[in-house]
């Protein structure tokens, strides 16, 4: 039997001054040259190396690559707020119901404004966050159009005239929105309207009520 001393023998490696024979358990082991130990660390090394390098490139492919996480960001919302694939058009008894409602709503709003109510007319919009457009502005909410409604036109009969919704299309665009498109005139001595309303309904709590009111008018003899 051959006896290695300790000291040619490093951790989880060999190094021999000369070529030797290693046995374990009582077995004969090949010989292994020092020069063959050198060349097989060498050849590790080089594929840890190479490793690293397609690791670096990787990395690399991924910064040149910002848009992808700019069309992440852009998608999100979207996919968050999608409808369900589930979800279904609106039937014709639906739709014909919410524009029954939707009729209603305005009716009531004209009536309102006719007797001088402006609260009531103003129970027809979303409280308390309506969006209102008109005058190439947008104004300040529910209680911000109250306040204007009143200023300008709750002087008097006259100044208020005589309000008329007419021609008015609807359409349902989900169970729980709608969207009114019609014309409205408001009779009175002086400086006369008519105008097109473009109106987003929500129906919030079971009631069809504006969320969104786009008014374009003109002083009719113009």
């Amino acid at each position: 039997m051959v006896r290695v001393k300790a000291d040619n023998v490093k951790p989880f490696g060999l190094s021999l001054s000369k070529p030797s024979l290693l046995f374990s358990a009582g077995l004969r082991a090949t010989p292994v040259s020092c020069g063959e130990a050198k060349r097989a660390k060498a050849r590790r090394k080089e594929k840890a190396s190479t490793g690293s390098a397609r690791t670096g490139r990787g990395a690399v492919s991924d910064r040149r690559k910002p848009w992808f996480r700019y069309v992440l960001a852009m998608l999100a919302p979207i996919l968050l707020f999608a409808p369900p694939a589930s979800a279904h058009p609106p039937s014709q008894a639906e739709t014909e119901q919410a524009r029954v409602e939707i009729l209603k709503t305005v009716a009531e709003m004209q009536a309102a404004w006719n007797r001088g109510d402006f609260r009531g007319y103003m129970a027809g919009f979303k409280n308390p966050d309506v969006i209102f457009v008109s005058g190439g502005r947008i104004k300040d909410g529910w209680q911000g159009a109250l306040d204007d409604y009143i200023r300008n036109y709750g002087a008097s009969d006259a100044t208020r005239g005589t309000l008329t919704f007419y021609d008015m299309k609807i359409e349902l665009l989900a169970p729980d929105a709608a969207q009114l498109i019609g014309h409205y005139r408001l009779d009175r001595p002086e400086k006369p309207m008519e105008g097109i309303n473009t109106r987003l309904f929500r129906k919030v709590n079971g009631r069809w009520v504006i969320a969104l009111n786009h008014v374009s008018a003109y002083e009719v003899g113009r």
